[in-house]
């Protein structure tokens, strides 16, 4: 197996070429993020202290998504592949290992289906109609769930509506929270439940509290929120993954061009909590999108309508 980068980087420091070779490396990374123009000689520097690190395993290592210290792994990650960051659609490797490698979190149904038929049948009135609802439900029956649920609703509703305005920082926070400590038999419930009226769709738009978390006063550009989510590790690891596993392929039977709908569900639900949150568009459709507008792009037009068709007319989501 792949190592984790966190690992991958103590053994390089512990050898003195390749930490040599890292610090460089860092220095490159570090000038990226603040934009900086690198003169010629410096560009070829950092591009022979990626080459220099040859077969070593910081050049491989991946990240995963429930990990401890996942922002100092995905740190490492970019530091090592600072030259993939260059723009959205040079982001093709994903700093997080294949889903299908992972362990998932599993959920006991016998239990679960246990304890819903010995529940009051009038704490359950409605579930039929409002799929919705019965996901909330369901996620009431684990502490783990019901717990994070709650908090990121607390830190999400707090100041909306009123003068000021929310955290929504700290609400990003407890969103990604909810959807990488609870298991995603409760998560994938709450986020995609079908629904057949307008009722059951509002509720499922409103499952990220989109006041705080999604919308703005007035709609900002799209490359904005690209730019905004290029300077943050884990947002730019979750775009990142969003495009390798939700790339679109008209051959393809699920329409992903990696063959696999449900690694693409997982990068899109990865995507909520970050400067680029995604959300429905409406009470009465699936349609999705993200809240931002490419008016005003100038001669950006085209890669801000690529960004943003990336959400709204993507056949593998």
């Amino acid at each position: 197996p792949r190592s984790d980068c966190i690992a991958a980087e103590q053994l390089c420091l512990s050898d003195s070429t390749c930490n040599a070779t890292y610090r460089t490396l860092e220095h490159c990374a570090l000038a990226k993020t603040r934009v900086l123009p690198l003169d010629h000689d410096s560009r070829v520097r950092c591009l022979n202290a990626e080459l220099d690190l040859g077969n070593s395993s910081l050049l491989h290592c991946k990240c995963q998504r429930r990990m401890k210290r996942q922002e100092h792994c995905l740190r490492v990650f970019w530091t090592v592949h600072a030259s993939l960051a260059d723009g959205y659609f040079n982001l093709e490797t994903s700093p997080y290992e294949n889903p299908a490698n992972e362990e998932h979190w599993k959920t006991d149904y016998n239990k679960l289906a246990a304890v819903l038929s010995g529940k009051d049948c009038s704490q359950l009135s409605g579930d039929a109609t409002n799929p919705c609802l019965k996901a909330t439900h369901v996620c009431n029956l684990s502490k783990k769930c019901v717990r994070h649920r709650t908090d990121y609703a607390s830190i999400c509703t707090r100041g909306v509506g009123s003068e000021d305005m929310c955290d929504r920082r700290k609400c990003h926070r407890g969103l990604r929270n909810f959807f990488e400590k609870v298991p995603e038999d409760f998560t994938k419930r709450i986020l995609f439940c079908p629904c057949q009226d307008e009722l059951c769709g509002e509720r499922r738009r409103k499952t990220i509290v989109p006041e705080c978390s999604f919308y703005y006063n007035t709609k900002p550009n799209c490359l904005w929120l690209l730019d905004s989510c290029l300077e943050d590790h884990i947002c730019k690891s979750r775009l990142a993954d969003f495009q390798q596993n939700c790339q679109p392929a008209d051959v393809s039977p699920d329409g992903c061009s990696q063959h696999s709908h449900a690694a693409c569900l997982q990068a899109y639900m990865g995507m909520i909590g970050t400067p680029m949150t995604p959300n429905y568009i409406s009470n009465s459709s699936v349609d999705i999108s993200l809240w931002c507008t490419c008016e005003s792009s100038g001669n950006q037009k085209e890669k801000c309508d690529q960004i943003l068709s990336m959400f709204e007319s993507n056949k593998c989501l």
